[in-house]
């Protein structure tokens, strides 16, 4: 699965983009045949803005955004709501 790391209006450390490479490959098993993920990190007006988009088969799309003090944050809220999007699907 590819995934890709960007930042908008800001600079992230090699560690942290590790960090949202480790979390996308663990949601990505909750998912039935993910085919490719991406990551933007944003400073919006001082907050620390995490989107995640998780594409899979059929081209369904599920993303989740979150806000936070700090980017690490703002991923992890982000993959939670990735999360709890791929349970309802898996409940239908």
């Amino acid at each position: 699965m590819r995934t890709i790391v960007t930042a908008r209006h800001c600079e992230i450390s090699d560690e942290l983009k590790t960090r949202a490479e480790a979390v996308v490959e663990k949601v990505a098993r909750l998912a039935s045949r993910p085919h490719g993920a991406e990551v933007i990190f944003d400073n919006d007006h001082g907050d620390k803005v995490v989107e995640l988009k998780l594409t899979l088969a059929r081209g369904q799309v599920r993303i989740a955004k979150a806000e936070a003090t700090d980017f690490r944050t703002a991923l992890d809220r982000a993959a939670d709501k990735i999360r709890n999007q791929l349970d309802k699907q898996e409940e239908r």
